[in-house]
C-alpha cells in the first residue's frame, strides 16, 4: 500500500543521493550490469510514438484547469509506424516488464537509485541507447495512463470509474497547487526525451568516418554511461512524482518541495544535454572534415582523369545531382541543365559578390561580340559559408546575375565547400576576379584566362596558356595595345597619319597648363594632334569632376563614361599580370618595361603624357618632363623639323632626365604573379618593395 510519509522520506534521500553520490562508484556499478551481445534495435520507430504520446499528454493539468483537453482521435497520427509491428513483438515483454517495475518500485517507496539500478540490471544486453528508449517507452506508457484516464474521466464512464478508485479527481480538485510540480514534469521530461535523441543520434554516425576509438566519439561515448543513468532516474523521479499524487494528502498535495526538486534535476539533465550536443558537433565537424577530404581527394582525380567531353567535370563543380536544374541561362534567365554546355569551351568566371559593375559591363560586352565562337562563360559565386546568408547577400547576388548576359548558377549555396576549397588551393582565388578555361573534355587550358581577355577580348579564342603565349610572341608595343576596343575614334586619327596624345593625373592646374602648351607647339610645329583624357585609375569621382572641367573649358577630348577610364587601367594591369606570370623581367621586355612605366605614373601624384605618331612611334613622360619639354620647345624646334617631331622629343626626355626622382608602382593584390624584381622606369634600378593597404570609397 502506498505510504504518503514514507515517499517523503524517500525523496529526502534522494536529495541527498543527487547532491552526493560518488559519481566513481555509481559508474562502476553501471559498468557492471553493460553486457551487450550486439545485437540491433531500432529505436527510431518507438522514440515516435514516444513523441506521440508526450505530445497528446502534452495539455497536462493547463488542460484540466482550462478544460481544452484535445479530442485524442484528431491529435492522434492515424498512420502506421513503419516497421513497428516486429519490434513491438521483441521489445513488448521487457517494456511491460519495466513499466511494472516503475510502478511497484514508485509505489513501494525504493529509492531513486535502487530503482535506476533495477531497470539497469533489466537490461544487460542491450546497447547504451536502447536501454533508455526501452526505458523512456515503459515510463511513456505509465504517464500516457495517468493522462489517459484524467482526459477521459469526465466523457467516459470507464474512464471515471477507473479515476475514482486513482483518486484522480482530487488531483483534478487541486490542480492549480499542482501545477508546479506538472510543469516541472514535463519539464524533465522535455530534456529526458533531448538525452535521448542525442545519445541515439551518436549512434548513428556514420561510422567510416568516425569509430568508437576516434578521439571525439571516445570522449562522448565516456559520457553516455553517466548521461543514461541520469535519464533513467529522471524517469524514475518523475514516475514516482505522479504515482505518489494517488492518495496524498492535501499538505503533500500542496507542497513546492518536489516541484523544486525535479527542477533541480531537470537543470542537471540539461547540463548533461548541453555537453552531449557539444560533443555531438565536435563529431560532426570530425565527420565533415574526413567526408570533405574524401570528396576534396575525388575532385582532385576527377581532374586529373580523361573525358570525352566535359560534363563529368562539370558535374562535379556545379552540381552532381539531377534533381534540379542548377544554371540560369543570362539572356533569358530561364532554369537550364548543364548539359547546354556540354563539348563547348568554358570560361569558369569565379568571384565573390563584390564584383564591381565595370567588370561585368566589359565582360559581356566581349561575350556579346563573340558571334559563332563555340565558348560559354558560367558564374561561380564564391561566398564565405561561416557566415549567415542575409538578405543583403542576396540582393547583391541578384543584382550581379541581372547584369550578366552568361549562365550563372541559381544559388551560391549550390558550390560544395570542396569545390570552394579547389577552386582556393588549386586556382589560387582570392578576391580578383578570375576566369577558368576548360577545353570542351573539362581539361583546365588556362588557369586564369581573364587577362588575354581583357587585352585581347574574342581573338584568343579558345584561350589556352598557349595561345596566350603565342599572342604576346606576335605582339609590339603600338598604341592599338593601350586603346584598342576603348575609343573608336583613335584608329581612324592613326589612318590619318595624326599625332595622339594620351594624359593622365588629377592635377586639374597641369592639366590646363599642358593642354594648353600642347596646342601652341603643335601649331608651331604643324602637326595635327589630337588629346584624350585618360583619367587615373581607382580615382572615380575625382576624375569625374575633372573631366567635366575639361569638357567645359574645352581643353581636350574625354572618353564618355567611367567604364572606358576603368577598362583602360584594368587592361594595363592585366597586360602586368599576363606578362610577368611565367616571371619575367622588364628590362627583358619592352612591352612590359612600357606598362611598368605608365603604371608608375599613375603611382604618382603628377600627370603624365604620352604621344604617338602612326601606332608605333610613341614617346612617354612624367608631366614635370612633358610641360618643360613644350615649354622649352625653341631649343629643339630646329632638330623637330629636320629628324621629326617625334626622335627629337625622345632626345628632349633624354637630356631633360635627371638623377632624382622618386616613382611609385602601386598594384592590387593579387595571389602570385607579380616578379620578385620590379625596375624602375626612370633609372632601371630595382625597386624597393612595400605594402600598402587602402581603403578609398571614391
Amino acid at each position: 500500500m502506498y505510504n504518503p510519509a514514507k515517499a517523503q522520506q524517500r525523496s529526502k534521500s534522494d536529495r541527498r543521493m543527487f547532491s552526493s553520490s560518488d559519481d566513481t562508484a555509481m559508474m562502476k556499478q553501471i559498468q557492471a550490469t553493460h553486457a551487450p551481445d550486439g545485437s540491433e534495435v531500432d529505436v527510431k520507430p518507438i522514440i515516435k510514438v514516444i513523441e506521440d504520446i508526450f505530445r497528446i499528454a502534452a495539455p497536462g493539468i493547463d488542460g484540466v484547469i482550462n478544460g481544452t483537453q484535445e479530442n485524442a482521435d484528431e491529435s492522434v497520427d492515424k498512420t502506421p509506424v513503419e516497421g513497428f509491428d516486429g519490434i513491438l513483438d521483441a521489445l513488448a515483454y521487457i517494456i511491460n516488464k519495466i513499466t511494472c517495475e516503475l510502478s511497484c518500485k514508485c509505489s513501494g517507496g525504493a529509492d531513486a537509485h535502487t530503482t535506476t539500478m533495477a531497470v539497469f540490471n533489466m537490461l544487460p544486453n542491450y546497447s547504451w541507447e536502447a536501454k533508455v528508449v526501452i526505458s523512456l517507452a515503459a515510463f511513456a506508457v505509465n504517464y500516457g495512463n495517468f493522462w489517459l484516464v484524467a482526459q477521459l474521466c469526465n466523457t467516459n464512464p470507464l474512464a471515471k470509474s477507473v479515476s475514482l478508485l486513482k483518486q484522480l479527481p482530487d488531483i483534478i480538485e487541486h490542480a492549480v497547487s499542482l501545477k508546479s510540480r506538472f510543469d516541472a514534469i514535463k519539464s524533465l521530461i522535455k530534456v529526458v526525451l533531448d538525452v535521448t535523441k542525442c545519445i541515439v543520434e551518436f549512434n548513428e554516425l556514420p561510422t567510416q568516418y568516425i569509430s568508437h576509438e576516434t578521439p571525439p566519439m571516445s570522449t562522448a561515448m565516456a559520457l553516455i554511461p553517466t548521461a543514461s543513468y541520469w535519464t533513467i532516474q529522471s524517469m524514475v523521479a518523475c514516475a514516482s512524482q505522479i504515482t505518489g499524487l494517488l492518495g496524498m494528502s492535501y499538505e503533500h498535495l500542496t507542497s513546492t518541495t518536489e516541484a523544486w526538486e525535479l527542477s533541480s534535476l531537470a537543470h542537471k539533465v540539461g547540463n548533461i544535454h548541453g555537453h552531449l550536443r557539444s560533443q555531438l558537433g565536435i563529431c560532426y565537424q570530425h565527420i565533415d572534415e574526413k567526408r570533405d577530404a574524401e570528396m576534396y581527394q575525388m575532385l582532385v582525380r576527377t581532374f586529373e582523369m580523361t573525358y570525352p567531353d566535359n560534363s563529368r567535370i562539370l558535374r562535379a563543380l556545379i552540381y552532381p545531382k539531377d534533381d534540379i536544374l542548377p544554371l540560369t541561362e543570362g539572356s533569358n534567365k530561364k532554369r537550364v541543365n548543364i548539359d547546354v554546355l556540354r563539348r563547348k569551351t568554358v570560361l569558369l568566371l569565379i568571384s565573390d559578390l563584390d564584383m564591381h559593375h565595370e567588370e561585368v559591363a566589359v565582360l559581356a560586352q566581349i561575350h556579346d561580340e563573340k558571334e559563332e565562337l563555340n565558348y560559354e562563360i558560367v558564374w561561380l559565386p564564391i561566398v564565405d559559408r561561416s557566415t549567415p546568408w542575409n538578405e543583403e547577400n542576396q540582393n547583391k547576388f541578384q543584382q550581379l546575375q541581372s547584369l550578366m548576359p552568361w549562365y550563372t548558377v541559381v544559388k551560391p549555396s549550390l558550390l560544395e565547400p570542396v569545390v570552394i576549397r579547389y577552386i582556393k588551393e588549386v586556382w589560387h582565388f582570392s578576391k580578383k576576379l578570375m576566369l577558368v578555361a576548360l577545353d570542351p573534355q573539362g581539361k583546365v587550358v588556362c588557369p586564369n584566362a581573364l587577362h588575354m581577355v581583357m587585352i585581347w577580348g574574342n581573338f584568343p579564342y579558345p584561350f589556352t596558356s598557349t595561345r596566350e603565349e603565342s599572342l604576346w610572341k606576335d605582339e609590339t608595343w603600338r598604341l592599338e595595345l593601350l586603346v584598342g576596343g576603348i575609343d573608336s575614334n583613335i584608329p581612324e586619327w592613326i589612318r590619318e597619319g595624326k599625332y595622339i596624345c594620351l594624359y593622365g593625373g588629377e592635377d586639374i592646374e597641369w592639366i590646363r597648363k599642358f593642354t594648353t602648351k600642347a596646342k601652341e607647339v603643335a601649331a608651331t610645329a604643324g602637326i595635327s594632334l589630337e588629346m584624350v583624357y585618360v583619367g587615373k585609375s581607382n580615382a572615380k569621382e575625382r576624375v569625374k569632376k575633372i573631366t567635366q572641367t575639361i569638357i567645359e573649358e574645352k581643353l581636350s577630348s574625354c572618353w564618355p563614361n567611367d567604364i572606358s577610364i576603368w577598362f583602360f587601367w584594368t587592361r594595363l594591369e592585366s597586360m602586368l599580370f599576363s606578362k610577368t606570370k611565367d616571371g619575367k623581367a622588364a628590362e627583358n621586355d619592352k612591352i612590359l618595361a612600357e606598362v611598368l612605366t605608365i603604371l608608375s605614373f599613375n603611382g604618382s601624384d603628377l600627370g603624365w603624357a604620352l604621344i604617338s605618331k602612326g601606332s608605333a612611334e610613341l614617346a612617354r613622360a612624367n608631366g614635370e618632363t612633358f610641360l618643360k619639354s613644350f615649354n622649352e620647345y625653341d631649343t629643339w624646334e630646329e632638330d623637330a623639323r629636320a629628324g621629326g617631331f617625334m626622335p627629337a622629343l625622345g632626345r628632349k626626355f633624354e637630356k631633360l632626365h635627371t638623377p632624382q626622382h622618386c616613382s611609385r608602382l602601386i598594384l592590387p593584390g593579387i595571389n602570385g604573379g607579380i616578379p620578385e624584381k620590379v625596375v624602375c622606369a626612370e633609372c632601371g634600378r630595382p625597386m624597393e618593395k612595400y605594402f600598402m593597404y587602402r581603403c578609398c570609397n571614391d
